[in-house]
């Protein structure tokens, strides 16, 4: 196949964006954002497993010590994150049952069951912009955007297939499109199977992921799926985005991939027999 790889197109993106990130890091800083919040203090076991599962991203401070420059760092940035759960612990069970052994802060998603924890060193350096932009690039949803920030965390990701919706955030349908796409992703979440990634083909920046797929614009919105193992890809240009056409698009190329490796393991055995 010509076209890049398209882990490369994810290295390229970031270095295309690198201006981008500084800026959006700069206006950040700058912000004062929407309101106060704080963090949740979380008591024992139960209560923090019942805060990780409960949202789709959330980042909790574990400290031994809470006089170390970290916790006022992770109050800080609470204000900068609101699709993001924040919680503090200094419980010793709680810390012991998430292998935390000294002062840390680590991001738990829902959309591939990880647990990030920055590590010691990282945590004496810290500062507002650092912790930033950690959850910045691992800030991973349910639906995800593709954006400067997010790509490092959706190339980092352990699930293997990537579906996309390319389409322009600024069309009529887009609202409702997107609740779509939501539920559809909810039929595979927890199974590791899909990472669901929306891309706004209204940013002119986004048009190296939508021509790799050899898409152009008339045929837009549409699917588009890849497997990052093999490099092996597949579109479905669609005149309306349904949970049935992202089901049975995803479903099919599952199965095409179940097929493919039956069909090669055949292939090894006939051989062998030979």
């Amino acid at each position: 196949m010509g076209a890049m790889p398209f882990r490369r197109l994810y290295l390229l993106c970031l270095f295309m964006y690198k201006l981008s990130l500084e800026v959006a890091a700069d206006v950040q800083e700058s912000s004062d954002g929407p309101g106060a919040r704080e963090p949740v203090w979380l008591t024992d076991v139960q209560v923090a497993m019942e805060f990780v599962a409960a949202a789709e991203v959330t980042v909790i401070g574990f400290f031994q010590d809470l006089e170390v420059p970290a916790v006022s760092v992770l109050h800080s940035v609470v204000k900068d994150f609101q699709d993001v759960s924040f919680g503090i612990s200094t419980a010793s069970e709680v810390l012991a049952h998430y292998s935390v052994t000294g002062n840390t802060i680590s991001l738990f998603r829902l959309v591939d069951n990880k647990q990030l924890d920055l590590k010691s060193e990282d945590i004496e350096s810290m500062d507002a912009t650092k912790l930033s932009h950690f959850i910045q690039r691992n800030n991973l949803h349910l639906v995800t955007e593709y954006n400067p920030t997010t790509v490092i965390g959706l190339f980092n990701s352990m699930i293997p297939i990537h579906l996309l919706l390319m389409m322009n955030k600024a069309s009529p349908e887009y609202e409702e499109s997107l609740h779509r796409y939501q539920e559809a992703a909810k039929l595979f979440q927890g199974k590791l199977q899909i990472l669901f990634i929306l891309v706004d083909s209204g940013v002119k920046k986004n048009g190296k992921v939508i021509s790799f797929f050899k898409l152009k614009e008339p045929q837009l919105p549409a699917l588009a799926i890849y497997q990052t193992l093999d490099d092996v890809w597949d579109t479905l240009p669609i005149t309306e985005v349904s949970v049935e056409h992202v089901q049975n698009f995803c479903d099919g190329f599952l199965k095409a991939k179940r097929l493919r490796e039956n069909h090669e393991s055949e292939e090894k055995m006939s051989k062998m027999e030979l």
